[in-house]
């Protein structure tokens, strides 16, 4: 297989790779400097934020396009012992190697980024995305770094790789994708029409055209980060994204089994980010009560844990006066109905996911937040349960369902469509609260 260039390679394994990660939370990390136009493509592809995986190779001393090993960010080291062996360089020629990368690293990374905070991977799904894998040192590092930052898995993707490539790698990556293997592999350019060298200025312009469009490049410290909520005497775990110029925040009540990195939740989250929505993920219960299998469907307590951390958000400086509403999936959605009811919380909107409406059945007809029911079309029995719960309310409500998705939204484009009525519903019925 022959690649124009790697924009080229970048779209045709974005193209692989956009039903192997549907539904998944991602983040695209591309290896400076040659993998950063591959991973862009891979990014749009994905419609996923894309960040840097910083790693500089360990040249030997004396024949520096030789890896002995490589470093990366949070002080990931990989050394190939097989080279050492076999070129004799001793600690201290590898310490003097490593120590004068690890500048050029961190100077890379000053350029690269500018004033913008790394993009979040904790929880995520990594796609570590590179032109092509030769020694695989360089791979294996950035692998490790984005396991070191808190990645629930780690995919590792290039265009083209030799045929033992999957053996280089070890058990570093969770998964591994690749267009080409061919038997007749020597260096990564020889499947390129052009590889030109790719320079800092490159990756500078592909990594802020990226942050335009997922909406980083105007982010100010704080607009997304790790929080506690406090609801009552209980300390609670969550992230707070709040775009510049937020008319409203959304909650998340997550469902059984799930948590605040619900990977269906945060990709709806970052849908109503880029329409100018902030977002709140949390954890209703604490690991604690987790351990409680009946608390996970306690869904007066569930509503209790809401209403309380509505309180909270609305204390803070930055979402004063914003209004608020609810997203709720699976029970998740009969605790934002049941919440909804609580004087002290009046959400502007409640849209649920293949929810549980019925669960929150005595109190649906005091709801008076506008309420959409967002129902998978292969999914009779919620289907059945949620027509039901919706002849109960008397507020403003609405019943969607999303043709051929079953109850977790899996199929290729459904939790897109939700996305996008969650989207319209809370624009439409969200303004700036009075309190």
């Amino acid at each position: 297989m022959l690649f124009t260039d790697r924009t080229e390679a970048g779209r045709q394994l974005g193209s692989r790779l956009r039903h192997h990660l549907r539904g998944q939370d991602v983040v695209v990390l591309g290896l400076p400097r040659g993998g950063v136009p591959v991973a862009a493509e891979v990014a749009e592809a994905l419609d996923a934020p894309l960040d840097v995986c910083l790693v500089r190779k360990l040249g030997v001393p004396y024949q520096p396009e030789l890896g002995m090993g490589a470093i990366g960010e949070d002080g990931v080291r990989v050394v190939n012992q097989e080279v050492l062996r076999h070129t004799g360089v001793g600690p201290a020629d590898l310490d003097r190697v490593e120590a004068h990368e690890r500048t050029v690293l961190d100077r890379r990374a000053a350029r690269y980024r500018g004033a913008r905070a790394p993009v979040t991977v904790t929880g995520r799904t990594a796609v570590v995305v590179d032109d092509g894998v030769a020694t695989g040192s360089t791979a294996r590092a950035a692998c490790r770094i984005a396991r070191a930052r808190g990645a629930a898995r780690i995919v590792l993707a290039v265009p083209v790789a030799p045929r033992d490539f999957a053996r280089r790698l070890g058990a570093d990556a969770d998964d591994l994708v690749c267009l080409d293997t061919p038997a007749d592999f020597f260096a990564i350019g020889q499947f390129y029409g052009d590889f030109t060298q790719v320079d800092d200025d490159e990756v500078t312009a592909r990594l802020r055209q990226a942050a335009a469009r997922h909406g980083r490049a105007t982010a100010t410290p704080g607009q997304d980060h790790e929080v506690e909520p406090v609801a009552g005497t209980v300390r609670l775990r969550g992230r707070l994204t709040l775009p510049a110029g937020a008319t409203g925040v959304v909650v998340f009540a997550h469902g059984s089994g799930s948590s605040r990195h619900s990977p269906r939740n945060r990709f709806v989250a970052r849908g109503l980010n880029r329409a100018g929505l902030g977002t709140l993920l949390f954890d209703l219960l604490t690991e604690d009560e987790e351990r409680d299998r009946a608390n996970v469907f306690d869904i007066p307590l569930l509503a209790e844990r809401l209403a309380g951390t509505t309180d909270w958000l609305r204390r803070r400086p930055d979402a004063e006066g914003l209004a608020v509403g609810y997203f709720g999936a699976s029970t998740g959605a009969a605790a934002a109905l049941w919440a909804a009811t609580e004087p002290s919380a009046r959400p502007a909107a409640v849209v649920s996911r293949g929810g549980r409406p019925d669960l929150a059945g005595p109190r649906l007809p005091a709801v008076t937040a506008p309420t959409l029911l967002v129902v998978g079309g292969a999914d009779p029995l919620v289907l059945e349960l949620n027509r039901a719960a919706q002849a109960r309310l008397r507020c403003e409500n609405r019943l969607e369902t999303v043709p051929g998705a079953t109850h977790l939204f899996e199929e290729p484009g459904t939790l897109e469509r939700v996305t996008d009525l969650a989207r319209d519903w809370f624009t439409d019925h969200m303004a700036p609260a009075h309190v």
